[in-house]
């Protein structure tokens, strides 16, 4: 089974930056997406960015610039470097892989918490 380890979370104030940081233990194909969502208390997790196995990314409107993801095909490692943090930025960050063929498999990543408060 495919283990997802994630870090880099914590508290940062209001236009600080955090780099989270998420690597897979193994993967059963080559072809995958990873990425980060996003969850905050009594709210729907949603995207925040993704990048496919060939390098192409998307990120949430929300995201305005601030965020980039990056990913290190070689390790199954993917990073998610967020500046200009807001307080709407408070949530738990969780990493995601999904295969990208068909019949592929998705994993989840047991979260880490983003804080941003003054």
């Amino acid at each position: 089974q495919v283990q997802l380890v994630e870090s880099g979370g914590g508290l940062v104030q209001p236009g600080g930056s955090l780099r989270l940081s998420c690597t897979a233990s193994r993967i059963i194909s080559r072809f995958y997406t990873m990425g980060w969502y996003r969850q905050a208390p009594g709210k729907q997790r949603e995207v925040v960015a993704t990048m496919t196995s060939d390098g192409s990314t998307n990120y949430a409107d929300f995201v305005k610039g601030r965020f980039t993801i990056s990913r290190d095909h070689a390790g199954t490692t993917v990073y998610l470097q967020m500046r200009s943090l807001e307080p709407d930025d408070t949530a738990v960050y969780y990493c995601h892989i999904a295969g990208e063929l068909r019949g592929g498999t998705a994993f989840w990543g047991q979260g880490t918490q983003v804080t941003v408060s003054s």
